[in-house]
């Protein structure tokens, strides 16, 4: 970036695609003097190596410009050619070898039995042509498979250009021949030199070595080092500013977590807020692995979401959000959001996984009541699905097998009921009715002490749960979940119910707004209130009625007592006579 030319940054470029590049202050790539001199002198280097072959082409370029492709191809194939010619030899030399120059049968049985491709190197291995066949190698026909596009390819580019276009046969004495040619070439090659640079081409290494790019360069950076003085005076200032600006911040959010408990600002580990099942919770915190993380921050009492959040243009981040407010009814795996980081960007937040615990007090309240109709709920689902299913069978059994004709005549025979069911089902619904009908007459007696026992009978289901709720609640600590952050939490970190309660903000209307509370699109309601309050006193009216019979007078008459006398002078009753008023009264 620092370069002024177009040129000069194209020189830059270069010297880092070919011999890499320092980072520098601003943490991006540049050249260093070293490199820059290394650079030139490859390039040097290169060119004159080249200026060799130029010089002696006739000798070394015997191929042209399809030299140095020609001799790799050669290269590769020498060791074999030479393989085979020895070989030959050999055969030459005793018949009884050629057997075992061409490999046994042994050998291609062994080779037989594998799953074998072209390319196997116990192919390779074989040699390049049948020995036997005379003492010329054809390069184009009965060669080994796995040499086969080598050698084709050596035909066409090194024997055809120096022994002639039609030549597709070795002897070894054209082998010799074409050998001695090609040794000036592969001497050069050998000693090729700035190979680093090769892949700019021969046309811009002369290019920049004819350039004036090195000085321009070289320029650049002695102005690059004339600052080094100031930028290293420069560092220990800018370290100095941070740590006034932010250690004081630092110290305080970890040892006493000071942003955190004032609310004022985001303390340091929170990562933003995230808005979901119209919610707003200030305890984020970012994650790597949700699994990992889980595993700690479960001991924090506290029920997290952990959500995936992703972004137009940026990766996708893992959060865990805290609940501290509300319910858990709707939170799920799979309901969405939104997540605002510290910096104000918005991401789409998805819930992939939840740890229950206690959220507040309120939702232990309610509780029991929402398990019971769940489980009424689940219950009649289960039961209904069950008699569908066993109708559906019915039917299917009615419609595969259906009932001979000789049997369609005949009356279908009634279900026999057991005498004894009936009785005990009589039994039970007679106890059932006389608990009921005792609690009922209880609650009566309470007279005007009656809203006191609907509220005992509420506190005696909600209560268990509150407080364990309440106990659950005052051991949340934020201790786990920094710690599963990779924080050096020493101390624990309480979260009581009033601050937690304030980390999750529960829905409010906004100012000025008000609720329309008449739905233009309900259906029309049944008027269950009355119905409950005539049951209800009609269940009171049964149970006075049933007192009057049970025990001959109403529920609010007292039994008046009657207490006989004996006249003056007689001798008194051994016991004192209670008796029932009759319709004479007694004579004094």
């Amino acid at each position: 970036d620092a370069a002024e030319d177009d040129a000069t940054r194209r020189v830059i470029e270069d010297i880092i695609a070919t011999h890499g590049g320092d980072i520098d202050r601003n943490s991006k790539p540049g050249v260093s003097r070293a490199r820059l001199t290394a650079f030139f002198t490859d390039l040097a280097a290169f060119s004159a190596w080249w200026k060799i072959a130029e010089d002696r082409a006739g000798e070394v370029l015997v191929l042209g410009p399809t030299t140095i492709a020609g001799l790799g191809v050669y290269t590769g194939l020498v060791a074999k050619i030479d393989d085979f010619f020895t070989r030959v030899r050999l055969a030459a030399f005793d018949a009884r070898a050629q057997s075992a120059l061409n490999r046994t049968e042994k050998d291609f049985l062994d080779l037989a039995s594998k799953d074998l491709t072209i390319t196997s190197d116990e192919i390779r291995g074989f040699p390049l042509a049948r020995i036997g066949s005379g003492d010329v190698l054809a390069l184009t026909e009965r060669i080994n498979p796995a040499w086969a596009c080598q050698a084709a390819a050596f035909q066409s580019q090194v024997v055809a250009p120096l022994l002639g276009p039609g030549t597709t046969t070795l002897d070894e004495a054209q082998w010799s021949t074409l050998k001695a040619r090609l040794a000036p070439a592969q001497a050069w090659l050998a000693a090729k030199a700035g190979g680093a640079v090769e892949k700019l081409g021969l046309v811009r290494v002369r290019e920049l070595l004819a350039s004036d790019g090195k000085a321009h360069v070289e320029a650049l950076i002695v102005r690059d080092l004339s600052f080094e003085r100031e930028f290293n005076a420069l560092v220990p200032v800018e370290k100095l500013v941070r740590l006034h600006r932010d250690l004081n911040r630092l110290l305080h959010n970890f040892v006493n977590f000071a942003d955190f408990y004032s609310k004022d600002r985001l303390a340091v580990f929170q990562a933003g807020r995230l808005f979901l099942d119209s919610r707003t919770c200030d305890l984020v915190v970012r994650v790597d692995d949700a699994g990992k993380h889980g595993l700690l921050a479960g001991l924090s009492k506290t029920y997290l979401a952990y959500c995936d959040c992703t972004r137009p243009g940026s990766e996708k981040l893992t959060i865990a959000a805290a609940y501290t407010a509300g319910d858990s009814d709707y939170l799920m795996v799979g309901r969405n959001g939104i997540f605002i980081d510290r910096k104000g960007r918005d991401w789409d937040a998805t819930i992939t996984k939840v740890i229950e615990n206690p959220i507040s007090i309120r939702q232990a309240f309610w509780s029991p009541y929402k398990k019971a109709i769940r489980f009424i709920e689940e219950t009649i689902t289960k039961r209904a699905a069950a008699a569908d299913e066993a109708a559906s069978a019915k039917l299917s059994a009615g419609v595969t097998h259906p009932t001979p004709a000789a049997d369609a005549g005949k009356p279908p025979e009634k279900a026999k009921i057991d005498v004894g069911t009936v009785a005990a089902l009589g039994v039970g619904l007679g106890a059932i009715g006389g608990v009921l009908t005792s609690m009922l007459w209880g609650f009566l007696g309470l007279g005007m002490f009656m809203p006191l026992g609907i509220i005992a009978i509420i506190l005696a289901i909600s209560l268990p749960a509150m407080i364990i709720a309440t106990l659950k609640l005052r051991l949340r600590n934020l201790g786990p979940i920094l710690d599963a952050n990779g924080w050096a939490v020493n101390g624990r970190v309480k979260i009581n119910i009033p601050f937690g309660g304030s980390l999750t903000e529960l829905p409010r209307l906004p100012a000025g707004a008000h609720r329309m509370l008449t739905d233009p699109y309900a259906e029309k309601k049944r008027p269950w209130g009355l119905y409950i309050t005539v049951a209800v006193l009609a269940l009171i009216a049964t149970g006075i009625v049933w007192h009057r019979l049970h025990y001959g007078r109403w529920m609010w008459q007292s039994e008046p007592v009657v207490v006989v006398m004996s006249p003056a002078g007689s001798t008194p009753p051994s016991e004192t006579s209670v008796v029932p008023p009759t319709s004479a009264p007694p004579t004094p």
